[in-house]
C-alpha cells in the first residue's frame, strides 16, 4: 500500500498512463495530464482513434511499467534547450505549455523510463509506489478546452493506494451510474432535452413537473411560515440595470446577445438581485421595516459552453430558488442564524443529514470597509458555532464582494454536493446606492445577504433522482399507488378503489391492461411506486386491497380506510 498523498499517487499514474501509450504508439503527441478529484487524465494527439478496447491493453502496460519499479528522475533545463528538446521530439502541445512558464522561472522535466514530460511534479518515488490503477473511459476534448482548437483524445483513469481502496471506488462508481439522473430521467419519464429547444433548455415532462410542483409548493410555504415574503420579478431588464450592477462589465460571457426593444437595448436575466433591489429602491425604507426577506423561484439563463452541459446538474436556463435579506448592522447577526437555521432544515426535510458548512473569507482584493467585512465573517461563524457544526475556513476565498457559508452534502452514497449558500454582498448596495433611514433620520446602508437554499430547481431535482435512486418517497412520488387488478372482473371495482382514494387526497392509477398479474407487478417495481394494490376476487368482496409496500415490504389485507390512515401518516411526516 502507497503512503503518499493521492494527488501525488494519481498524476504520477497519469504519466504512466503517457509512458504505455507512448510505447504503443509512438506518433503520440502529448498535452497534460493532470491528478482530478476522482482520478486522473491524459490528453493525446494521434492517428490511432481510441476505443474501449484499447484502454485493456494501454492499462497492462501500466501494470508492467508499475511492476519494473521505474524511478521518476527530475532534472531542469534552460529554456533555450527545454525548446529544442520539445521540437526534436516532435511534441507541439508541450511547446506551447512552456511559453505559459514565465521567465525566469524553473522549467522542470520528469524521466520515467523512456518517457519525459515537461512537469513540475511531485511525484512518487518510483512506479512501484502508485498503488492499483484501472483505466476508465475516452472522451474527446479541446486543446485548451477552447472549440477552436483541435480535439485531442482524453482518458480517464484513477488510481488509489491499495486494489481494497480501488475496489471500493468501482462499486462507488457502478452504484452511482445506476442512480444516474439522466438515465433515470428517461426511465421514469421525467424530463428530457431537445435539440430543436437548445442544448442546456429543461422540457419538464407530467411526471417531473408534479414533483416540481410538489417541493416547489413545500419551498413557498416554509418559506411563508418562516417570515419571507414572495416576489415575481421580469425574465428581461434594460441594459442600464445590468451597467449599474456591474454584470456587463464582469460577467458579459456569461450572459445571452442583447435584443432591441423601443430602440434600447434589454438582456434576459443571468441572476434575481438587481430586480429585487429595483423593488427595494421603489421607496424610502425605515429601519422599522427592517429585515426585509424576500425570495423569489427566479428563472435565470446563464450561456455555459456545450461541453460543460451536464443533465441536469449543468444547464443554460434553471429556475434559482433566490433570496435576499436586507437589514441593518444590528440584525445582521441574528438573521445569519436564523438563515443557517432554515437551511439546514430543508435539506433534513428531504432525507439529507450529513451537512457540513465552508466558510470563505476576506480576499486580498475586496469592496466594502474592513470593519463590515470582520462583522459579517464573525456573523457567520457565530452561526455555525451556535449550530454545532464542524466548519471548514478557507481563508481569503470569499468573493470580491464578500463573505460566504456554502453547505455541502453528502448523498446515500457518501458523494459530496455542494447545494445552499449563504453569501453577503458589499458591492451592489454601494452600487444601487441602497439606504434606510435610520433611527437618527440619517440615511445608512443596509446589509444585503443572497441566500440560494437549494441552488436552482434542476440540479436539486438532479440530486433528489440520484439520492431516491429514482424512488422517490412517497410525499415527492408523482404516482403513489397502483392498483393492480387480478382480471378484468376485478376491474370496475379498483375503478371505485382508486376513486375513492383520490378523493382522500392521494395520487393513485389503475393498471387497465389485460397483462398477467406478474408483468403488471414488475413494471409497477419497475416505475417505482411506493405502494403496489392487488385486488382479486377476495378483496372485491371484502372491500379490501393486498397491499405492498416498497419502504416495508408485503402489509397483507388492508381496508381502504387502514390503507389510507397509513399513507396519510408518511405524506404528514415526510418519511424518507
Amino acid at each position: 500500500m502507497s503512503n503518499y498523498p493521492l494527488d501525488t499517487i494519481r498524476h504520477s499514474a497519469a504519466h504512466v498512463m503517457a509512458a504505455a501509450v507512448q510505447k504503443l504508439y509512438p506518433d503520440a503527441k502529448f498535452d497534460i495530464g493532470p491528478a482530478t478529484e476522482n482520478g486522473f487524465y491524459y490528453d493525446f494527439d494521434m492517428e490511432h482513434r481510441l476505443v474501449n478496447e484499447d484502454l485493456k491493453e494501454i492499462e497492462k502496460q501500466m501494470k508492467k511499467l508499475i511492476g519494473r519499479k521505474l524511478p521518476f528522475e527530475h532534472f531542469e533545463l534552460p529554456r533555450a534547450e527545454a525548446e529544442k528538446m520539445l521540437k526534436e521530439a516532435g511534441q507541439p502541445y508541450k511547446l506551447e505549455r512552456l511559453a505559459d512558464i514565465p521567465e525566469g522561472e524553473k522549467i522542470g522535466f520528469y524521466k520515467t523510463g523512456d518517457f519525459v514530460d515537461l512537469c513540475r511534479g511531485p511525484h512518487v518515488a518510483n512506479t512501484g509506489d502508485i498503488g492499483a490503477v484501472k483505466l476508465l473511459s475516452i472522451a474527446g476534448s479541446y486543446f485548451r478546452g477552447d472549440e477552436k482548437n483541435k480535439m485531442l483524445q482524453r482518458i480517464y483513469g484513477t488510481a488509489f493506494a491499495s486494489e481494497e481502496e480501488l475496489k471500493e471506488h468501482i462499486r462507488m462508481q457502478e452504484e452511482a451510474a445506476k442512480r444516474d439522473h439522466r438515465k433515470l430521467g428517461q426511465e421514469l419519464d421525467l424530463f428530457s432535452f431537445s435539440e430543436n429547444v437548445g442544448p442546456g433548455l429543461v422540457l419538464w415532462h407530467p411526471k417531473g413537473a408534479f414533483i416540481r410542483h410538489t417541493f416547489e409548493t413545500f419551498w413557498k410555504e416554509e418559506h411563508y411560515r418562516n417570515g419571507y415574503q414572495l416576489l415575481y420579478t421580469p425574465h428581461i431588464g434594460q441594459s442600464i440595470l445590468w451597467e449599474t450592477s456591474g454584470h456587463l462589465d464582469f460577467y458579459r460571457e456569461g450572459m445571452y446577445s442583447s435584443m432591441q426593444i423601443d430602440e434600447k437595448d434589454y438582456y434576459v436575466k443571468p441572476m434575481n438581485c438587481p430586480f429585487h433591489i429595483e423593488v427595494y429602491q421603489s421607496r424610502l425604507r425605515s429601519y422599522r421595516e427592517l429585515p426585509l426577506r424576500w425570495a423569489e423561484l427566479g428563472t435565470v439563463y446563464r450561456y455555459e459552453k456545450s461541453g460543460a452541459l451536464h443533465g441536469l446538474l449543468r444547464v443554460r436556463g434553471f429556475t434559482q430558488d433566490d433570496s435576499h435579506i436586507i437589514c441593518t448592522p444590528e440584525q445582521i447577526e441574528d438573521e445569519i442564524a436564523e438563515v443557517l437555521r432554515f437551511s439546514l432544515y430543508i435539506w433534513k426535510c428531504f432525507g439529507f443529514t450529513e451537512i457540513k458548512p465552508y466558510l470563505s473569507t476576506r480576499p486580498a482584493k475586496a469592496v466594502g470597509e474592513p470593519e463590515r467585512w470582520e462583522k459579517a465573517i464573525t456573523s457567520l461563524q457565530k452561526a455555525v458555532d451556535k449550530l454545532g457544526l464542524d466548519c471548514e475556513v478557507d481563508e481569503g476565498g470569499g468573493a470580491f464582494y464578500g463573505p460566504k457559508i456554502d453547505l455541502k452534502v453528502k448523498d446515500a452514497i457518501g458523494r459530496e454536493w455542494q447545494t445552499a449558500t449563504i453569501q453577503f454582498d458589499f458591492n451592489l448596495p454601494e452600487r444601487f446606492d441602497m439606504t434606510y433611514i435610520g433611527e437618527d433620520g440619517k440615511k445608512h446602508r443596509p446589509y444585503m445577504v443572497h441566500r440560494a437554499l437549494m441552488g436552482s430547481l434542476e440540479r436539486f431535482f438532479g440530486i433528489l433522482i440520484e439520492q431516491y435512486a429514482g424512488a422517490f418517497p412517497m410525499w415527492l412520488a408523482p404516482e403513489q399507488a397502483r392498483l393492480l387488478p387480478v382480471s378484468e372482473k376485478q376491474l370496475d371495482y379498483a375503478k371505485q378503489v382508486e376513486l375513492e382514494l383520490r378523493r382522500k387526497g392521494f395520487r393513485v392509477e389503475t393498471d387497465v391492461r389485460a397483462s398477467s398479474l406478474g408483468a403488471k407487478i414488475k413494471d409497477a417495481r419497475n416505475a417505482r411506486i411506493p405502494y403496489l394494490l392487488v385486488v382479486g376476487e377476495r378483496e372485491a368482496e371484502e372491500g379490501a386491497v393486498a397491499a405492498r409496500s416498497r419502504r416495508e415490504g408485503e402489509l397483507g389485507t388492508l381496508s381502504i380506510e387502514q390503507l389510507a390512515e397509513k399513507m396519510r401518516f408518511e405524506v404528514e411526516n415526510k418519511i424518507v
